[in-house]
């Protein structure tokens, strides 16, 4: 297919709002993609590689503006591609709005017209580019994109810049694609969505969907060394627990980060983090402590900070290990990591998300000797409140309740699994603008506009700038100020990457965000390493929480 035909297929089905329209559509673009079926659904989610592996294109927007420019001709710089974002709003307005191709004036010379550019090709040559590295790679870059950007119509422009910078934003979903996978090739969705918790991989199981059916989706199975989502859960009471399902499985919520833990003796072990990063290098002890299983295993569970004493540190101590590429020895001198496990997906072949909780249990206690996160089974609110008075003496979060009956599933925040801990009224919040601090702050970001997720967009909420010391606020700008998109005086815009978690006394009605609501007296707490912006809380549950408070 070529990717001028891809491009115009988008186009139609972003300019589309009914969402049953834009499914047909999609779906009707997955049957005449052929042998291009697991590129074309992969791009519509704005991903080059599937769910399940980390890799990105490492494409920052100065790279891309860089690009942009030079294959817009001499006449445009970088500046101006940056300036008429400022303008535009979003990269593919930009993109569409320059004369590219330019350098395409060859054939008026006697050289051959290139050959139209593929979805193949983009493909392959932005697989290429992400596995740039080391000298040169920056350059190497460039001259992928130039390359690229040149054999394009400003149609495909728009999409190729939004998705080299992960920004297609189209109104297609993962649902949308389900669903357009069980239209397009007349099989069950709930099959679809089955096959897709196994695997994380959209592409691979639209192909199978078109080439062998139902059968074909029923036999996906996990891999070690494949990342799945992880089963999420919702907030809910020990007495919603005991009457849904008579007895609880009660568990101890630690304030860790959420890891999954791919063991094959015959082959390596990886560590994976909630958003599927791949964070083995920087976790070596979690490594070792699985390295004498003698069988292949998938665990799912906690990786905690703890002093010297074996007693928790708090969530933003294991974090500093997460992002951490270099010095990891020294670092795990200064904080030791351990790791709780809570669930087995996997063992020795056989796949287990269908197996009750308890059962998955036994199987994880026949794995590991140590390591376990402690497990009550109870029938009553009392016996749930002993059990989180001991978690939290300990000094742990609190409780997770699980139905005991209870499947695993990849990705979903059903009603099996429930989280309670004591009452703080925090929010997880998008970092989408900021401003320079004044005085001795004034080298570093001091101010921070945040946002709430809004379907595809996002609506501000409020400003935070309390809780963050010194320190604190250096690193929030080493790290924010690469994502700076333009600025105007003192304010800058931010590319939507980085989550907060703002604590707040409360959320009142307001005219100056755009989400209608300001968070009074709001405070940093952390920054949520283990959240991507699609993961931070949306306006809706924000408007439940301001209706459940009237």
């Amino acid at each position: 297919m070529d990717f001028a035909d891809f491009a115009d297929r988008v186009d139609a089905i972003e300019a589309e709002s009914a969402d049953l329209a834009i499914t047909s559509l999609v779906a009707d673009l997955f049957v005449d993609a052929g042998a291009d079926l697991p590129v074309v659904a992969r791009l519509l989610l704005g991903r080059v590689f599937p769910a399940w592996d980390s890799t990105t294109l490492d494409v920052g927007p100065n790279l891309c503006h860089e690009a942009l420019a030079r294959a817009a001709g001499p006449n445009v710089t970088a500046d101006d591609v940056a300036a008429t974002l400022a303008d535009a709003g979003e990269i593919g307005a930009v993109a569409e709005s320059l004369d590219l191709g330019g350098q395409q004036g060859l054939a008026a010379f006697g050289a051959a017209e290139p050959d139209p550019l593929t979805v193949a090709e983009v493909d392959d040559r932005l697989r290429d580019l992400a596995a740039a590295e080391g000298a040169g790679s920056r350059d190497h870059k460039v001259d992928v994109l130039f390359g690229l950007f040149n054999r394009t119509d400003p149609v495909a422009a728009r999409y190729l810049a939004r998705l080299v910078l992960s920004e297609m934003r189209i109104g297609v979903g993962e649902g949308t694609v389900r669903d357009a996978i069980a239209e397009a090739f007349d099989v069950p969705a709930d099959d679809v969505e089955r096959a897709l918790q196994v695997t994380n991989d959209y592409g691979s199981m639209a192909v199978r969907a078109c080439d062998e059916g139902e059968a074909g989706l029923a036999a996906a199975e996990l891999a070690v060394g494949r990342p799945v989502q992880a089963m999420l859960a919702q907030t809910g009471t020990a007495a919603d627990a005991v009457e849904a399902w008579e007895s609880v499985a009660v568990e101890t919520k630690f304030d860790g980060a959420r890891v999954q833990i791919h063991h094959d003796p015959a082959d390596e072990t990886r560590v994976f983090s909630r958003n599927l990063e791949d964070v083995t290098d920087a976790l070596p002890e979690i490594v070792e402590f699985v390295a004498d299983l003698d069988v292949p295993v998938i665990l799912d569970g906690e990786a905690i900070a703890v002093d010297d004493a074996g007693d928790p540190l708090p969530f933003q101590e294991v974090l500093r290990r997460f992002r951490r590429k270099h010095d990891v020895a020294r670092m795990r001198e200064e904080v030791t990591v351990e790791f709780r496990a809570f669930d087995c997906l996997h063992v020795d072949g056989t796949d287990l998300l269908d197996a009750p909780l308890l059962d998955r249990r036994e199987r994880l206690s026949s794995v590991l000797s140590d390591g376990l996160s402690p497990l009550t089974v109870a029938e009553d609110v009392e016996t749930i409140a002993d059990h989180e008075a001991t978690a939290l003496d300990a000094g742990h979060e609190g409780i997770m309740l699980k139905n005991p009956e209870s499947a695993y599933t990849p990705g979903k925040r059903g009603q099996n699994w429930l989280k309670r801990k004591p009452d703080v009224e925090t929010l997880d919040l998008v970092v989408t603008g900021a401003e320079w601090g004044e005085g001795r702050r004034a080298n570093h970001l001091g101010t921070f506009l945040l946002s709430a997720r809004d379907e595809d967009e996002f609506a501000t909420i409020g400003k935070v700038a309390t809780g963050i010391t010194d320190e604190r606020l250096a690193e929030l700008s080493d790290r924010l100020e690469p994502l700076i998109r333009n600025q105007e005086g003192t304010e800058v815009d931010i590319e939507p990457e980085v989550v907060f978690e703002v604590g707040y006394e409360e959320i009142q009605a307001s005219s100056t965000y755009g989400s209608g609501h300001a968070l009074r007296f709001p405070r940093f707490v952390a920054v949520r390493e283990d959240k991507t912006p699609s993961e931070a809380d949306s306006l809706s549950r924000i408007e439940r929480l301001v209706d459940e408070h009237e």
